[in-house]
């Protein structure tokens, strides 16, 4: 089935293009560009009162779908960032002074955190013990094994290792944790709106950080961090928007916070991240598609292109994905392991095929805006620009 329908505008922008790295960078639908405009006008309308509309109706609303797509029982424990680093440092702000930081996390972790607690490792203000996630099948375990070594302040893991599409499951890896105070945070990135997630279970113990970048369709300024009730109730570093519902009174005593995750709020920001993010939610309620559709018409996409390009003489062997195609634990791009994978984007890149690159991994990402036509013709155009 194809939904290109809802992509009209970014489509038509540049027609020429194979666009096959939606896990990077997702298509908009048109009804962003009709909330974009939507924030503009609400600006100049309300002026000084446009926070009110934001937190009394924009970001409720966003709320509601992040708690709906997750299967959250509560959508108060989401709090809204620019972007995950915002969430990730005042989280780390909240754990034990006085030694370094205890650290459990695996070697396959998104730059926005390997960076920031390497940094962190530099100056001996972390401890870092580092899971391999390969070989993927005994991650889980060897997880658990290292979870039981020491008590650990924190504990990070994807949902999606970034760099291969290997899908967690996730109750073992929280449950693995032994320590009640622990705080466990999962990265969702590649997960929301990506995978079919129940956090049900496990709402009450661990964080879930994400965005609208990807599979969210939403673009950037659309961050989120799911933060149950107990944990991370007085991050160090804290905006004022952290207590937006008392700043009218005087505040005497400790730092106040507001209820739930908007304790974890930070200061002014652009919110037209989130206009767009509720306009592309109401959408796929609107059209019915709910993360099941979608995963299901990505993997099939995946399959189709499987097929496709084994047709050719190309490096894109089968054998040289990181999760094969028969793993049903994968997320929504395709991860070839090529010495030579720089040269090869490079020259699908000259060939208006956009890709992306990590290291010696070459990645292929669908979504929505795609059908089985589009594979068909992207395997003919990778096939001419490797030839």
């Amino acid at each position: 089935m194809s939904y290109k329908r809802l992509f009209t505008r970014f489509l038509s922008a540049s027609a020429g293009r194979v666009h096959f790295a939606a896990h990077s960078h997702h298509y908009w639908p048109d009804v962003t560009f009709d909330a974009q405009q939507s924030a503009w006008l609400d600006a100049a309308a309300l002026a000084d009162r446009k926070w009110e509309k934001i937190f009394g109706e924009v970001i409720p609303r966003a709320q509601a779908h992040v708690a709906r797509v997750l299967r959250l029982p509560d959508p108060s424990t989401i709090a809204f960032a620019p972007n995950t680093h915002e969430l990730l440092v005042r989280i780390l702000s909240s754990l034990p002074l006085g030694r370094p930081h205890r650290v459990l996390t695996s070697d396959g972790e998104f730059h926005s955190f390997t960076r920031q607690i390497a940094r962190l490792e530099e100056d001996g203000l972390a401890l870092v013990t580092r899971v391999s996630c390969r070989p993927f099948e005994t991650f889980a375990a060897r997880w658990a094994a290292a979870a039981l070594t020491m008590e650990f302040d924190l504990a990070y893991v994807s949902h999606v290792f970034f760099d291969s599409g290997f899908a967690n499951e996730l109750l073992p890896l929280v449950t693995a944790i032994p320590q009640e105070q622990t705080v466990i945070v999962i990265d969702g990135y590649h997960g929301f709106c990506a995978l079919p997630t129940d956090l049900s279970l496990i709402a009450d113990r661990a964080l879930y950080l994400a965005g609208g970048y990807k599979y969210a369709m939403s673009g950037e300024g659309a961050c989120f961090a799911h933060v149950p009730t107990g944990w991370i109730e007085r991050p160090r570093m804290t905006g004022w928007f952290a207590a937006f519902g008392a700043l009218e009174t005087q505040q005497v005593g400790a730092v106040p916070y507001a209820p739930g995750g908007a304790r974890l709020m930070g200061a002014t920001f652009d919110p037209v991240g989130l206009y767009r993010f509720n306009a592309a939610m109401d959408l796929l309620v609107a059209e019915q598609l709910g993360t099941e559709s979608v995963h299901r018409h990505v993997h099939q996409l995946q399959e189709s292109f499987i097929r496709e390009i084994a047709k050719h003489d190309t490096p894109l062997v089968e054998s040289a994905l990181l999760v094969p195609i028969s793993e049903r634990n994968r997320g929504h791009f395709l991860t070839y392991a090529l010495s030579n994978a720089h040269d090869l984007h490079a020259r699908l890149l000259a060939h208006n095929v956009v890709t992306d690159v990590r290291g010696d991994r070459l990645r292929f990402g669908f979504g929505l805006y795609h059908d089985d036509e589009d594979i068909i013709h992207g395997a003919d155009r990778i096939a001419r620009a490797l030839e």
